[in-house]
Parts: structure tokens; C-alpha cells; sequence
């Protein structure tokens, strides 16, 4: 299987790397155009802004390519977040908009403090191949201040004084506002499952 993380420019990605290196397969990570249109499984992971990725990915002709992915793609916390149309943390930029019309909204936390950091309970509404041997309610690691609202796409739910999509899948397109890389065991089941996904 030819496993890709898309190099983001700013994105510290040995974490999810070794992650997958220990699950059994050889990831590679990469902006080529090429090597990405020809993965098997896509990964876009999430570190820095909308402003930088998004300015990055076309730089790199990658937008188009991702848009059009029709192989499982999994967007990890901001690589997530780009599937939207728009996000408050970036006004004007806009996203990949694979999910339509829809956008990323900042936590509106009054009583407690932003970024959103450490573990946090994750429920899935129905069962879904992600979350394939995994507990309904299990905890994962977060940090983020923007995330998706409660939608059509939603396929788990997470609360910070409100409830937050913590993943989301719209066909081939897999999302998740946590880091699986850094969720111990449950996490490594979960990029398991993802990378055992047939489409």
C-alpha cells in the first residue's frame, strides 16, 4: 500500500510518521504532485494556519488534487479544518470547501481556557470504520481553539462547554479534530482502521 502525508510546509509530521511506521506500513511523506495523485491513502495533517497551509498547497498544485482524491483521505486537526469553506481564524481565506457552504467556527469558551488542550472524550453517534474497536466515549488528545459545529458530516461529537465535531466523513473524505498520533493505543487503532478502509 502506498501510504502519503502530504508535507504541509509547516507541519512537524515524525509524530504521525513513526505512528504509522510502528502500525506496520512505510509512509511516505511528500508534496509532489505526483506521488500524491498516485497514493493509496492520503493523509493531510495540521499544524500552523489556513492562511499558510492553504498559500502552501497551492504553491505546491496541490489543491485541485486533493479536492479530487477519490482514494481514503484522513485531515488531522487543521488538516481536518480545511475541508471547510472558511474559518474564523483566517477571515477571507478560503479552504478546500470539499464539505459545502460549511465552516470552522473559534470555541466559545467562557469558563475555561483556549487552545483546547489535553484528553478529551470522544462519542460517535453511529458506529463508523474509523472507530472500529474503540470504545464509544474513549479519550483522545486535542489542541485547537477553531472546530466544525454539529453537522450532516459529524460522525463523532466532543465537549469544551459546547459540543464540537471531533470527526466528520463526507465519502473518501475522513476527518478528526484530534491528534490520533499522539492518543496512545486508541489512537493507533483508529490510523490503523483508517488505513484498512476500502473505498
Amino acid at each position: 500500500m502506498n501510504v502519503v502525508i502530504i508535507s504541509t510546509g509547516f507541519s512537524n509530521l515524525s509524530s504521525i510518521y513513526w505512528s504509522i511506521k510502528r502500525i506496520g506500513y512505510n509512509p511516505i511523506i511528500s508534496s509532489d504532485s505526483k506521488i500524491i495523485k498516485n497514493s493509496s491513502k492520503l493523509i493531510l495533517p495540521g499544524v500552523g494556519t489556513p492562511s499558510f497551509v492553504m498559500k502552501y498547497l497551492h504553491e505546491k498544485n496541490l489543491v485541485h488534487i486533493i479536492q479530487d482524491y477519490k482514494r481514503p483521505l484522513l485531515g488531522i486537526c487543521l488538516g481536518m479544518q480545511l475541508f471547510f469553506r472558511h474559518s474564523e481564524e483566517s477571515q477571507g481565506i478560503h479552504m478546500l470547501d470539499i464539505l459545502s457552504k460549511s465552516c470552522i467556527y473559534k470555541l466559545q469558551a467562557i469558563k475555561s481556557v483556549l487552545p483546547h488542550i489535553g484528553w478529551n472524550k470522544v462519542y460517535f453517534k453511529k458506529k463508523n470504520p474509523l472507530f472500529k474497536d474503540i470504545s464509544n466515549g474513549e479519550w483522545f488528545y486535542f489542541i485547537h481553539s477553531y472546530a466544525s459545529l454539529i453537522n450532516s458530516f459529524t460522525i463523532s461529537k466532543t465537549y469544551y462547554e459546547q459540543f464540537f465535531s471531533s470527526s466528520i466523513q463526507y465519502n473518501n473524505f475522513f476527518g478528526v479534530q484530534f491528534h490520533p498520533e499522539k492518543s496512545g493505543l486508541s489512537g493507533m487503532i483508529l490510523l490503523k482502521n483508517f488505513l484498512e478502509i476500502k473505498i
